[in-house]
This record gives structure tokens, sequence and C-alpha cells, in this order.
């Protein structure tokens, strides 16, 4: 599918740990299209890569595209990966509040193939901006937690996925076939919007697939611990924790440096 590149964003200087030099961060909403649907996604990319030009397609929570996810697209792209942000909805789609993200990511939950197939022309996307199709990683937060276990479950073209805080849940009469790519889930111990049975479903279905999965908990952490505009009250199901935030970024980091 042929995409049009949009004006260029901005030009950023990041500095991250570990290099004393800054990089140069080129930033470009991406046009492209699912049918009559015009979606707009934005790639950032270093001026220097790493070896093999490996990428990362980041999934939005369910209100799309926000500062969170550039932020992580900025950082990954100072460490030399090419990344790209998904546009799952459409530009004329955005959810203007949480009710409609709400309906917006349960249209997309319930008919899991359109959801599937948005994901899969993001990482079409991510490739055309010049990523190694051979050396990609689908991370995802929330909702696009779930899209990145749906990459994994459909063998997307994809070395591994990693899920922040994101639903496991899984139609039960959909087949569960082998899974290639290598799963990381890391989830809140206290979040109650993932019910027991459905982490249990989620396990045994890992195993049942034969994945090379990891699941890791980080205590007092419920849905959201990532986003900083979530607040701190835990009792809301959704909350900012700032020690499973970093830990977890960690813990994608080093599952980077294994799987790329």
């Amino acid at each position: 599918m042929k995409s049009k590149l949009g004006l260029s964003l901005a030009l950023i200087l990041l500095s991250f740990t570990g290099n004393s030099q800054s990089k140069a961060i080129a930033s470009k909403e991406i046009t492209y299209k699912d049918g009559a649907q015009i979606l707009s996604g934005i790639s950032i990319q270093p001026t220097k890569f790493l070896k093999n030009k490996p990428g990362i397609l980041i999934l939005p929570a369910w209100m799309g595209i926000q500062n969170h996810e550039k932020d992580v697209a900025t950082m990954l792209a100072g460490m030399g990966y090419m990344t790209f942000i998904a546009d799952i909805y459409g530009i004329d789609q955005r959810p203007a509040n949480t009710k409609e993200a709400g309906a917006k990511a349960g249209y997309f939950k319930k008919n899991i193939k359109e959801y599937q197939n948005r994901i899969q022309l993001a990482l079409d996307q991510l490739v055309q901006q010049g990523a190694n199709p051979d050396e990609i990683v689908v991370i995802g937060y929330c909702f696009g937690g779930t899209g990145a276990i749906e990459a994994a479950r459909i063998n997307m073209k994809v070395k591994g996925i990693v899920s922040f805080h994101g639903g496991l849940g899984r139609d039960e009469t959909r087949t569960i076939d082998t899974i290639t790519p290598k799963v990381l889930v890391l989830h809140g111990a206290d979040d109650f919007f993932v019910p027991k049975e459905e982490i249990e479903q989620f396990q045994t279905e890992m195993r049942t697939a034969k994945a090379d999965w990891q699941m890791v908990y980080y205590a007092n952490a419920v849905h959201a611990f990532t986003e900083k505009g979530a607040g701190n009250d835990n009792s809301k199901g959704a909350a900012y924790n700032e020690k499973a935030d970093k830990r977890s970024w960690q813990a994608m980091l080093d599952f980077l440096n294994e799987v790329l």
C-alpha cells in the first residue's frame, strides 16, 4: 500500500543514558489508508541506527496517540531504534473522552480481525520507513497491549511483543496456534480490570501455544501504571506507579537486547 508522507512535526535533540552525544530525531506524520479510512501514524527515527536497523511498532492505549506514546517512541529512537506509532482509529475517529475511547476500543476487541489488520498496516508502514522487516518488536499499552498480544497470536512477522498492562482475554472459540514471537507481559499485581480467570486462561494458552513467554508482576500496581496522567489513586483501578514504570521499562530494554 502506497503511503504519503505528512509534514514534518519536529526535530528533537535527545540525550540518553550511556551516550554522551545527542542524536537528532526526525519525527514525521505518516498518512496511510485502510480502504476508505484515512489513518495517520507517527514515524520517529534517529539519524544513526543500531546495527541491522531494528524497528519498534508502538500501539497506543484506548485514547489513541497521546504524549505518552510520543515520549516512548522518542526515547527508543534516541537509542537507535526506528519507531512507528500506529493509528488504530483513523484521523476522523479520534475519541474525545474516555466514554468514546471505551466504545471504540471495545469495537476493535469484538471485531478482532479488524484490529489485527490495522496493526498489520502500521507494521507495513514501519517497514516502508526503513526498518528491517526481520528485526521488529511490537509494544503496546493497555488497549495497545492487547493488540501486541494479538500480533503474537496470529504470528505477525515480528521477533517479539511487549504488553504493558494490557488485556489478556481471548474468545475461547478461537483456535490456539503455535506462537513464534517471544512474548513479554508486564502486569500490575493489583490490576482488578484483568480477572484471575483471564490470567489463568492466558497462561494456559501460552503453554498450549508452546510460546516463549514471560509475565512479570509489579507490586502495588494497577492498570495504566506507566501513565503519569492516570493519577495515584489505586482504588480507581488505573493509576501511575513510578517504581513499576521504571522497572517495566528496564524489563522491556532487556527484552529488546535479547530478541533484536
